[in-house]
């Protein structure tokens, strides 16, 4: 292999020492015409510079400044509008977390008012004196909370007598009866209850649904 080298060499009419020598040279050459080209360059944009007048180089001055106020103001109106958003958003929050911080304490307190409802509905108007006592006792406990939940914009849903919605009502069973529409809530389980304009609990109701006919009425049906 050196003996090739050494061959290419003597064939070139150099030495190895004088091929190093010669390629060093070449590349400082080529670093030498790169930093001359580039500080020509630059004095070229010097001699630019130069040649434009003051006001020119005032006016490119005062355009570039323009431009940068003009990205700096756009970023502030941006940066304002999200500010603007974040508060709208952050009371918003505020004040729905202000209007059903209730909804805990109201959820827990519904079934002891289911229970007392029961009880005066279990004992009705029959009774001795004294128990007449405590379910008038119960009753006005009862109206006195139901005075506290109007407070706090708590109030139950009237659902008997009105058709079913799957929004406000949570069907328990069915009645055959064609005294009313069909799918009218005939009974009420449970009360539902609004907290302002939200569901807190459903009303738990009974639908009707359409009865079947007799016989007789069957054929009467047919006939007509």
């Amino acid at each position: 292999m050196a003996k090739n080298r050494q061959n290419d060499t003597e064939a070139k009419g150099t030495t190895p020492g004088e091929e190093t020598v010669s390629q060093t040279e070449e590349a400082v050459e080529e670093v030498t015409g790169e930093a001359v080209a580039e500080e020509a360059e630059a004095e070229a944009e010097e001699a630019e510079e130069v040649a434009k007048s003051p006001e020119e180089l005032m006016e490119e001055k005062i355009k570039a400044a323009e431009t940068k106020a003009a990205e700096n103001y756009d970023r502030l109106l941006r940066s304002t509008a999200e500010f603007d958003n974040y508060k709208k958003r952050s009371a918003r929050e505020f004040q729905e977390s202000k209007k059903y911080a209730n909804e805990a304490f109201i959820k827990q307190l519904l079934p002891v008012i289911d229970n007392l409802e029961r009880a005066v509905e279990s004992i009705g108007d029959e009774g001795d004196d004294s128990g007449q006592g405590v379910i008038e006792g119960v009753k006005m406990t009862l109206s006195e909370i139901f005075k506290v939940f109007d407070k706090f914009h708590l109030k139950p849903l009237e659902s008997e007598g009105k058709p079913f919605d799957p929004n406000f009502h949570q069907a328990v069973i069915q009645e055959e009866t064609n005294a009313v529409p069909e799918n009218t809530v005939v009974k009420e389980m449970q009360k539902g209850y609004l907290l302002h304009d939200r569901l807190i609990r459903p009303a738990m109701v009974v639908v009707s649904k359409a009865a079947a006919l007799s016989a007789g009425e069957n054929e009467k049906a047919e006939a007509e």
